[in-house]
């Protein structure tokens, strides 16, 4: 596949307009809370007669400091005896899903999620390993993809020999920015040194993949700083990179109310630094998997790409489609048969639910019809940047023409601009529409057209 971009910034500032990233779709704005563990429950029925591999997701939603930029669910604390009694929970979370789902389905994915995983003791990850692997079909000699996310000022090579030992064979690691001005405004602080000490220590312990997280358009950030940060990662070698752009939500994320908004970079120097990334990682080598990520060209997702099997859920991209996900902790959400669910948000909650033997499902969604069709089809945008429009028509039984008629309609503009080809049989995304895959993929977002509320953060 050909993987180059064209950068244009006219082009993008006209089309830079809020809208999802299509981790799941129908997006989570369409969560209701009439989907309860009933509905949960009857999914799982349905799931187990497919016997779909399984994939797991844990959170782990504790931090010992906050990050000023991050909208993610966590729990600020300093007590790390906080965790203990929500670790029983997960424990009895993970008995509570697993008597549902018929034995031996083999867990081909998992990933532990924050938060910062890595808060937890080594005796408790430990004990949380076992009981996923007494209670799941988890795979051995490395024949699945089992990740972790690592902050690398929370870990000791020790520690990192001890989640080889545990089964893990991929590391992500946070770094966001190495400017030591960057760091203290956002309240992050963490030396070139402990993250190379950190990745040299998963190298040597025999971790598959190495993922480094970046963000771009932090307090004080420029071209020039923002370069100086990116060979400092490129020195680390990572098999992938996560090129993130923040989104300043203040009235949603209030932490994020600690930065100075005067300190952020201009929409047109974040646009400077997005280019500069882009050029600097093709130039490295790295494949453009899309949306943010980045991949050596042998590396598993640009292979899956290049094939024709990439996925993407709630944990990103992925080579593993045909999974069933089951959600495990607070806010944590799944993807079972045809439904999404989520978790209770609140430790109350879900200990409240998993102590009386329920299931801490909250709200979700079951997929019609039309919903499986269009997140096929935004899928294969995303993924693979074309939509197969023969092998559509032939899977759901459409007349592709007169099923999208609107949408083609509004596809035609985007031809115009040079964003995709469109014939009677493929839709190609070409490389000036690369980065502009969420505009195209809310071509086909059947809510958004619809005007209903949304909250979402600008596509650059």
């Amino acid at each position: 596949m050909n993987s180059s971009i064209e950068f244009d910034v006219d082009l993008i500032q006209r089309y830079d307009l809020a809208g999802p990233r299509y981790t799941s779709y129908p997006t989570a704005v369409q969560f209701h809370h009439q989907f309860d563990e009933t509905e949960y429950l009857q999914a799982i029925h349905d799931s187990n007669a497919s016997q779909r591999p399984l994939s797991l997701y844990v959170h782990l939603p504790f931090c010992g400091t906050v990050c000023y930029y991050c909208a993610c669910n966590k729990i600020i604390t300093a007590n790390r005896k906080r965790a203990s009694p929500y670790l029983d929970d997960l424990h009895q979370e993970i008995e509570l899903q697993a008597a549902r789902f018929t034995e031996k389905r083999p867990v081909s994915q998992l990933h532990f999620g924050g938060g910062t995983p890595t808060f937890i003791s080594d005796d408790e990850i430990t004990c949380l390993m076992n009981k996923l692997r007494q209670h799941f079909y988890l795979l051995e000699e490395d024949k699945g993809d089992y990740s972790i996310e690592i902050d690398p000022r929370e870990v000791t090579p020790a520690k990192i020999v001890l989640l080889r030992q545990l089964g893990f064979n991929r590391m992500s690691f946070g770094v966001q920015d190495f400017d030591p001005k960057v760091q203290v405004a956002v309240n992050r602080i963490q030396s070139l040194e402990q993250t190379a000490a950190a990745v040299d220590a998963a190298r040597a312990s025999g971790f598959h993949s190495i993922n480094i997280d970046l963000i771009y358009g932090l307090p004080f950030q420029t071209v020039e700083s923002f370069s100086l940060t990116l060979d400092k990662v490129l020195a680390l070698n990572p098999d992938r990179l996560s090129v993130f752009n923040y989104a300043h939500l203040p009235h949603l994320f209030k932490v994020q109310k600690q930065m100075d908004e005067n300190t952020l970079p201009s929409a047109a120097t974040k646009l400077a630094i997005l280019q500069y990334v882009i050029e600097r990682l093709q130039q490295a080598g790295y494949v453009y998997i899309g949306m943010d990520h980045f991949a050596k060209p042998d590396d598993e997702l640009a292979l899956a790409q290049e094939n024709g099997t990439l996925y993407r859920n709630f944990q990103g991209y992925s080579t593993h489609a045909g999974c069933d996900l089951i959600g495990l902790g607070i806010t944590s959400i799944g993807m079972v048969d045809d439904t999404y669910s989520q978790n209770v948000k609140t430790l109350e909650e879900y200990h409240e639910c998993v102590s009386t033997g329920k299931l801490p499902v909250y709200r979700g969604v079951r997929l019609t019809t039309d919903d499986k069709l269009r997140r096929a089809l935004i899928t294969q945008l995303i993924c693979l940047f074309k939509i197969d429009i023969s092998s559509l028509e032939q899977t759901w039984n459409i007349d592709f023409a007169d099923y999208f008629a609107e949408e083609l309609r509004q596809l035609a503009v985007m031809a115009n601009d040079g964003l995709i080809t469109l014939d009677k049989t493929v839709i190609r995304v070409l490389p000036r529409g690369r980065l502009l895959i969420r505009n195209i993929c809310m071509v086909f977002d059947s809510y958004l057209r619809q005007g209903q509320q949304q909250r979402f953060s600008k596509v650059i």
